[in-house]
Order: structure tokens, then C-alpha cells, then sequence
């Protein structure tokens, strides 16, 4: 199944992708075990669930969303519950010392969220935003998660619209580049948030490298990928890199992986 799916996604338009992942999660939504457990709370973003998924409906968080949604960023669809990962983890940042640092923003859904969670422009912190801006860098996806699907580009140009969403915020830097080219331009010297969502092994793995000494205790790293099975070799390098500093990656199944800083 896995070389068709990769065919598919190489051939199929991305267009035809998405119309057809919406059909496909409005044909299927709440019939999760519904003989067993009832009607399913949440049924989004590959995951499916009977528990309590109420934090979607706290207005705190729904109008945080709403802003990260009207972005353009989640092309695929809703992931209210990945986002609430990288709230819950902003707000545990925001009570610490240390700026925010954000590495693979695309159009700043997930950025704009946190802003809007934790009212980011009232906090004495610098948010810093890496990435491209055009999508992913053909030279630093290694060969084997090209055989996993992992392909340059991906994203459409998106400097202008985010240096437009973002031009509120005195306290937000963007900064487009490569990583780990861009990674000195981080001034920070306490780092209190970590988000990781460059869809590749090396520029994230260098950016955990880059920053892990200056992240505060309690900080959080959020690893967007770590659980996606495109994404295996992401996942295995965080194993090694945590199990080398005496800790462990929080395997979530919402897709995401979390450590956090002794």
C-alpha cells in the first residue's frame, strides 16, 4: 500500500488530493466504532476519538484557531487537536523566561494561533519565525525519506501574505532562509517554545541541536511530524536525540511528539 500511496501523491494533482480527502472524511466522520464506543467527539487529521474533545469549543482556543485557520495554512483540512498541542505548549511558555522560536511556518497558522492563545504581543518575548517561505529544500531530503514520499517545493511562495499577517507584531521576527543556515540569526538567549515542522530530518534535528542548551526547564519542543508515516526518519533521529540527553519523546496521536526540557 505504501508505493501506491507514494504514486498517488506524486501523480494525483494536489487539487484532486484535497477534494477527494474532504469527500472521503465527510463520507466517514463519526462512524469510528460507533457500535462500541457511540458517536465519535472527534474525527479529524487522521485521528478519530470518543473521548472529550470540549477544548474545542473554549473560546479562548476557538478564536485562536480561527485566526491560525484563516491563514490559508491547513490545506488538507481541520487539525483543531494538533493545534491545541502547540497552544497547550505555547501557554507553558509564556510563564517561562525565554522567547519563542518556531521553525517551518509555512503561512502561520500554528504561529498566529499562539499568538492569539497566549496574547503574544503583550509579553516582553521575541517570536522568531524560520522558514523558507517556498517550501521544502531538494538538498536536504535525504534519500531515504525520498523513498518515504518526502518531496522539494510542496508549498506554494508565501513571504509576502505572511510578512503582511504578521506586520502587527512588533515583537515577531521573520526570517527566510534555509536551515541551518538561518539559525544564527536567532538572537535568543533563553528560549522558553520550540515548534519543529520542517517536514525533514536534518534542518530539524540542527535546529534541536542549535537550541536545546538554551531552552529553559519546563520548555517545550513541539515535533509536528514525529508520528506521521511519511515521516519515520524525522522520528527516529528525535528517538537518538532524546535518548542522548537522558530523555524521551511524549509519542502523541495526534501525529506530534513533545519533550520537554528537564
Amino acid at each position: 500500500m505504501n508505493w501506491l500511496r507514494q504514486r498517488l501523491r506524486d501523480v494525483v494533482p494536489t487539487s484532486l488530493r484535497v477534494r477527494l480527502i474532504k469527500a472521503m472524511n465527510r463520507a466517514s466522520r463519526n462512524h469510528l466504532s460507533k457500535t462500541l464506543y457511540g458517536k465519535a467527539t472527534y474525527n479529524e487529521d487522521g485521528l478519530a476519538s470518543t473521548h472529550n474533545a470540549d477544548f474545542m469549543r473554549e473560546p479562548r482556543f476557538a478564536a485562536a484557531y480561527a485566526a491560525g485557520q484563516a491563514t490559508g495554512s491547513w490545506t488538507f483540512g481541520d487539525l483543531h487537536w494538533r493545534a491545541y498541542i502547540v497552544c497547550w505548549a505555547a501557554e507553558r511558555g509564556a510563564k517561562l523566561a525565554g522567547d519563542f522560536v518556531e521553525c517551518g511556518v509555512n503561512r502561520g497558522g500554528y504561529a498566529l494561533s499562539v499568538i492569539n492563545y497566549v496574547d503574544f504581543a503583550k509579553l516582553p518575548k521575541t517570536f522568531y519565525l524560520l522558514d523558507t517561505y517556498e517550501g521544502l529544500v531538494e538538498r536536504y531530503i535525504s534519500p531515504e525519506e525520498k523513498a518515504h514520499g518526502v518531496r522539494a517545493g510542496e508549498y506554494e511562495p508565501c513571504y509576502d501574505a505572511v510578512i503582511k499577517t504578521f506586520s502587527p507584531y512588533s515583537n515577531v521576527e521573520i526570517i527566510k532562509g534555509t536551515v541551518p543556515e538561518t539559525l544564527p540569526r536567532v538572537k535568543a538567549e533563553q528560549i522558553a517554545f520550540l515548534s519543529l515542522d520542517m517536514n525533514t530530518r536534518d534542518p530539524e534535528i540542527a535546529a534541536a541541536e542549535c537550541f536545546w542548551d538554551r531552552l529553559v526547564s519546563g520548555a517545550a519542543i513541539v515535533l509536528d511530524d514525529f508520528g506521521w508515516r511519511k515521516h519515520l526518519e524525522q522520528k527516529r533521529a528525535f528517538d537518538e536525540f532524546a535518548r542522548k540527553r537522558g530523555v524521551q519523546v511524549l509519542a502523541l496521536p495526534t501525529g506530534q511528539g513533545l519533550i520537554l526540557k528537564p
